[in-house]
């Protein structure tokens, strides 16, 4: 039952940690590179230059949402006294 009340704060967070991923990447793009970011079909980019943007801005965008997610859960657990997933397996 928990999970059905969870659902607009795992939206809300996710739509966040997307913004914020976002502004992260860029940030840490831009004290690597002046250039814009390369997509992965742009013709004459390094393929070193492409996979360097690609896993760092997966990087970034998978553990904003992991921390987003946690402390969206930590924040209904404090609300509701329940914790909206799988329980410890102790």
């Amino acid at each position: 039952m928990s999970r059905i009340f969870f659902a607009p704060f795992s939206i809300a967070g996710s739509l966040i940690a997307g913004l914020v991923a976002r502004k992260a990447f860029d940030g840490l793009w831009s004290a690597i590179d002046d250039e814009e970011p390369p997509e992965a079909g742009e013709e004459r980019e390094p393929l070193a230059r492409v996979l360097l943007a690609t896993v760092l801005q997966a990087a970034v965008f998978a553990a904003t949402r992991a921390l987003f997610d946690r402390q969206a859960r930590r924040a209904f657990q404090k609300l509701t006294g329940s914790w909206p997933g799988p329980k410890d397996k102790a």
